[in-house]
């Protein structure tokens, strides 16, 4: 079986000294080498190819997210690890969209950093479990920001008329529910269907429900 090749890059000799003594023994890895700033982590993976780069997210001069960003655009069988100290938000989104296949903080136990570096080394995607809740956490809240942007053009009225519509309901049926005139519900349907930018009111029933208009109401 072909050992995983580990490039460490770390602006602290003891750090990158202490991960190679936890690694150098164990039978499945080999430390290809070592930097302690971006560039050199850079020209080192030009040189010698890792298949995982274990690197600090915080570096001297270049940051390690522009290192990754770098590294993951030039050489796309190279997977990243970003170490870091501090789980701050702001990095750890920073660091996904940068190409990071794992995020790991350096409080991370000894034995659990060799399951990160197996599992990464497979081609999975791994995060640190105290930062993990926060990635749902983002995602969720993009999910519900599109979701009612899908609905900010509409009027307060025009999605309740939407509402109905997205529930089967005539036009007379929607003018009886809100009070309102049969024409004065077909000129919010016109305006709806407008600016949703749909054909008709099956589309814009189906856009209704596939945005969660409810939850909007």
């Amino acid at each position: 079986m072909a050992k995983q090749r580990i490039l460490l890059v770390d602006d602290h000799e003891v750090v990158r000294l202490g991960l190679k003594a936890l690694l150098e023994h164990l039978p499945q890895f080999e430390i290809v080498g070592e930097a302690g700033t971006a560039k050199d982590a850079i020209d080192q993976v030009s040189r010698v190819l890792p298949d995982v780069v274990l690197m600090d997210i915080r570096l001297p001069g270049t940051s390690g997210i522009e290192a990754c960003e770098e590294i993951t655009r030039r050489f796309p069988d190279t997977r990243v690890i970003m170490l870091t100290s501090y789980a701050e938000d702001e990095m750890l989104f920073s660091a996904i969209r940068a190409g990071a296949s794992g995020y790991v903080l350096k409080q991370i136990g000894g034995e659990d950093l060799v399951h990160a570096l197996e599992a990464v080394g497979r081609g999975e995607a791994l995060l640190d479990p105290a930062v993990t809740q926060r990635v749902f956490q983002e995602v969720r809240r993009a999910v519900k920001e599109e979701e009612a942007s899908a609905f900010a053009n509409l009027s307060q009225q025009e999605r309740h008329v939407l509402l109905l519509v997205s529930e089967g309901k005539t036009n007379r049926e929607i003018a009886k529910a809100l009070f309102l005139g049969e024409g004065t519900v077909r000129n919010y349907v016109s305006s709806i269907l407008s600016k949703l930018g749909v054909s008709n009111r099956a589309e814009a029933a189906a856009y209704a429900v596939e945005h969660n208009l409810k939850e909007y109401i």
